[in-house]
């Protein structure tokens, strides 16, 4: 997995961290929604990278 990769799944899972809790604090179902799948995106990202890398090696 490269490192800008890396990167941008963590920022992607830290971003919908930041919505789902705003989401929560505000009562915004929509955003609080928003920010989960923002971080199921991020985590499905990073599980396609490691099974490239996997196969890879």
């Amino acid at each position: 997995m490269g490192l800008d990769d890396k990167a941008a799944n963590t920022g992607d899972k830290i971003k919908g961290a930041v919505k789902e809790g705003v989401g929560k604090a505000t009562g915004n179902e929509r955003l609080e929604a928003e920010g989960k799948a923002d971080k199921v995106k991020g985590d499905l990202k990073q599980a396609g990278e490691h099974l490239k890398d996997t196969f890879k090696d």
